[in-house]
């Protein structure tokens, strides 16, 4: 079974792919290549994008660009292979503005933020960007090179600095796959969280006992009513990162 997750392919095939060494693709002889690889990935996210993961098979890519579905294993070896470009790729493509004076808590918000759209805008990369086993190219080195420059004047080790980077994307992971979750059952019961609590609100009234349940009735009341549903994606956000940087501020102050 193929796995969907980063640094599943061969390493040595992968790695070649990412930095361009010309000795990945197979040679063969005939006439020039009427694509190449960068081609090929983009194919491959434009599949992701609209479609999802699932969509992304060697023979819908080689129909995108106009390959046979056996010529498109000439240039990437497999899907394992092509994951792990596609999400070099991604973010290679992310913004990277100069980190200037700010505060270090304005810094590490824009790092959170800036993957947090990434991660909206390329919901299939929850289900794949692996933490412990990243694809080692361009796009990967140059994004953790950025948000590391991020922590410069925290006075945190190097291994605290790197903890502490893997801490905060941890967080935002965490988070945008539960808003990917979020969105996908209400897409999939064409119902919003309103109208599914409201629908369900005659039989919870009768079933949810405050005596047996006193803590959850009262809180869940209470929860539910300030932000319009059991869950909200946007206040969630809110206070996860918040509660995230108050955690590093206290390592922060430690170390300083």
């Amino acid at each position: 079974m193929t796995s969907n997750s980063t640094g599943t392919g061969q390493p040595s095939r992968t790695l070649a792919l990412l930095w361009g060494e010309p000795s990945t693709a197979r040679r063969r002889k005939g006439p020039a290549r009427s694509v190449d690889v960068t081609q090929v990935v983009d194919a491959a996210l434009v599949l992701a994008d609209e479609h999802g993961l699932a969509a992304v098979t060697m023979r819908a890519v080689a129909e995108r660009v106009g390959v046979s579905a056996m010529s498109v294993y000439t240039y990437v070896p497999g899907k394992p292979e092509l994951l792990d470009l596609m999400v070099d790729a991604t973010y290679h493509r992310m913004a990277r503005p100069t980190w200037g004076g700010q505060l270090w808590q304005d810094r590490l918000t824009l790092v959170a933020e800036s993957n947090r759209d990434l991660l909206t805008t390329h919901p299939w990369l929850t289900e794949v960007a692996g933490l412990s086993r990243p694809p080692v190219g361009p796009g990967v080195m140059a994004k953790y090179e950025h948000e590391l420059a991020a922590f410069d004047d925290t006075g945190l080790s190097d291994v605290d600095t790197d903890a502490a980077l893997t801490y905060l994307l941890g967080f935002v992971q965490a988070h945008c796959r539960a808003a990917h979750d979020a969105a996908r059952v209400t897409t999939d019961t064409a119902m919003s969280d309103a109208e599914w609590w409201a629908t369900n609100q005659p039989i919870l009234a009768r079933v949810l006992d405050s005596g047996a349940y006193p803590r959850a009735v009262r809180i869940g009341a209470a929860a539910g009513e300030a932000q319009g549903s059991a869950w909200n994606a946007d206040r969630a956000w809110r206070f996860g990162l918040a509660r995230t940087l108050d955690g590093l501020a206290a390592l922060i102050r430690d170390g300083t």
